[in-house]
């Protein structure tokens, strides 16, 4: 399992405190080792990383080795990338993304920076 600093792998056991409860947002990324088109996102994730650290967290689940979570949020292909706040599932999106589509889901779906004035997309 290849993690960089800047991105998780989070398991089963780990999903809670990693991404339900963490006080930053944080994208999952549902991937497979032999996942063509997760591995062709790879570098637009980290990069992704990166740009939004301290606004941003992200997280890698092998759907392979941690079957229950997939599962739980209805995972039915990968990549998909979760966006999770407070704890809940905030937007998802499905398929390989570009760099730039990374970053306008991202700017899209991204709280504000300053908690004041945050409005729920309806």
């Amino acid at each position: 399992m290849k993690t960089n600093s800047a991105m998780t792998e989070v398991t089963e056991a780990s999903f809670e405190a990693d991404v339900l409860k963490s006080s930053e947002p944080v994208l999952v990324d549902f991937w497979a080792e032999w996942c063509g088109p997760c591995k062709m996102i790879a570098p637009a994730l980290e990069a992704a990383a990166t740009h939004y650290a301290g606004r941003l967290k992200i997280a890698k689940v092998n759907v392979d080795e941690q079957g229950q979570l997939p599962a739980r949020f209805h995972v039915r292909s990968i990549p998909t990338l979760m966006l999770f706040h407070e704890g809940n599932p905030v937007a998802t999106k499905v398929g390989a993304l570009s760099a730039a589509q990374l970053d306008a889901f991202l700017n899209a779906n991204l709280p504000a920076a300053s908690p004041a004035g945050t409005a729920a997309a309806g």
